[in-house]
């Protein structure tokens, strides 16, 4: 038996398949039951680097890099907002939501895991910018969050004013566009074999089962 899955998941958190992924990876290691088996690290992707501090309409944004019509959107959204239910996730979308920069949030992911907390805080902001219409690029909202999942506020400002914080998600970033990552979620397992898109349950619960059985 293998002693551990590590599992690195890299996403966005302004990511929806990235919180319908997880939440179905969660669910099948939940249903088989092998919680102390998956050492799982989230790594950054920024869908969107170059966004501008105001950042930008989620419709205007999807018509404008994908050509998608407002039809196509709101059928989208709807199959999300399913899809989410079903796992317990709320997707709140409307009208006036924008896509913005998340630099600063993969910056404090990176210090929430060296604090045993990055989960947490990955599904804090996920929930923050999807259910409760927030803009997880603004220092008050994303320090608030930090807050409620038991981090030091002021150890994370520092971090924010880091040149050197901030290269160090750029270096990841390309680490893992260089193996390949193109789109999120990517899951990778063991880093030998890879799954992206948010799969259905059945799908991560037969690749968990396999890689635990390899000898």
């Amino acid at each position: 038996m293998a002693e551990k899955i590590k599992l690195d998941i890299v996403s966005d958190v302004v990511c929806p398949w990235c919180t319908i992924g997880y939440k179905r990876l969660e669910k099948a290691i939940a249903e088989l039951g092998i919680e102390d088996k998956i050492e799982l690290e989230w790594q950054p992707f920024e869908l969107n680097p170059n966004m501008p501090k105001e950042g930008q309409n989620v419709q205007e944004h999807l018509t404008e890099k994908y050509g998608s019509s407002l039809e196509d959107q709101k059928r989208s959204q709807e199959y999300m907002a399913e899809a989410g239910a079903e796992l317990g996730f709320t997707f709140d979308y409307f009208d006036k939501m924008k896509i913005v920069n998340t630099r600063d949030a993969h910056i404090l992911l990176d210090y929430a895991k060296e604090n045993g907390k990055q989960t947490e805080l990955k599904m804090r902001l996920m929930a923050a910018f999807f259910s409760e219409r927030k803009d997880v690029s603004k220092r008050e909202v994303l320090l608030q969050e930090l807050e409620v999942v038991g981090l030091n506020a002021d150890v994370a400002i520092a971090r924010l004013d880091s040149d050197d914080a901030r290269y160090q998600v750029q270096s990841k970033e390309t680490y893992w566009q260089s193996l390949g990552v193109s789109s999120v979620p990517t899951m990778v397992f063991n880093m030998k074999s890879a799954l992206t898109g948010a799969q259905p349950v059945d799908v991560y619960k037969q690749v968990l089962t396999e890689l635990l059985e390899e000898k």
